[in-house]
């Protein structure tokens, strides 16, 4: 068995983001409503790649909060933003990650992450949640300035870890980002977590697992 080196999504697939849900319960009378903001956080960070643009993710997040707001004609407290970029990066991990990413370290796999965070928001995330010293290197889509499902970001963690693209697996609960992981190259994993699934025409030639610890038996 060839072991892949296992890049890790992180907001969703390696932390729990249900914490935000109060923040969206007191701004809009409704939990519900931070699907729809993180939803409309990932259409348009996609939008701005493909029109050839860039902007930090907490940028777009903080005016895709203000657009919603808007929409649901609701008015945001002063702060709202610092509060949701706070509450963002003291994320706390699922409870499969650290047992699970223990055991792949043990294992012998080489871990790393990709996120469409910053670097700095990523850095405290991952210390924050307790997971930080499993990774070998993180990486964020600001060093190609394109966001997830982009092939370049992909491209981008494969060259730094010195590794054909074909050596990495994609672990992610988002099927958007498995299918730009597949098109570059990766192995895509789909993991699940609550509120997620895989559309069907994303579901053929990617693996599923329950929980982390399931990648060190999948038969690479």
């Amino acid at each position: 068995m060839v072991q892949p080196i296992l890049v890790f999504d992180v907001n969703e697939t390696l932390l729990d983001i249900t914490p935000l849900e109060p923040h969206f319960e007191e701004w809009f009378g409704d939990a519900g409503a931070m699907r729809k903001w993180f939803a409309q956080l990932v259409l348009y960070s996609q939008s701005i790649t493909l029109a050839g643009r860039y902007l930090p993710f907490g940028i777009i997040a903080s005016h895709v909060l203000e657009m919603l707001a808007t929409i649901e004609g609701c008015a945001l407290p002063e702060g709202a933003a610092r509060v949701l970029k706070h509450t963002m990066t003291t994320l706390p991990a699922h409870a499969d990650a650290l047992e699970g990413l223990e055991h792949l370290h043990e294992s012998g796999f080489r871990l790393a992450t990709l996120t469409n965070s910053d670097p700095e928001t990523q850095a405290a995330q991952l210390s924050n949640a307790g997971i930080a010293c499993f990774f070998e290197k993180q990486f964020s889509v600001e060093a190609v300035e394109q966001f997830k499902p982009a092939a370049a970001t992909y491209r981008h963690v494969a060259t730094e870890m010195r590794a054909e693209v074909s050596g990495l697996a994609m672990i992610a609960c988002h099927s958007w980002d498995l299918l730009g992981a597949a098109a570059a190259g990766l192995q895509p994993v789909f993991i699940k977590r609550a509120g997620n699934s895989q559309p069907g025409f994303a579901s053929q030639g990617t693996r599923e697992i329950a929980r982390i610890s399931d990648l060190a038996s999948l038969n690479w």
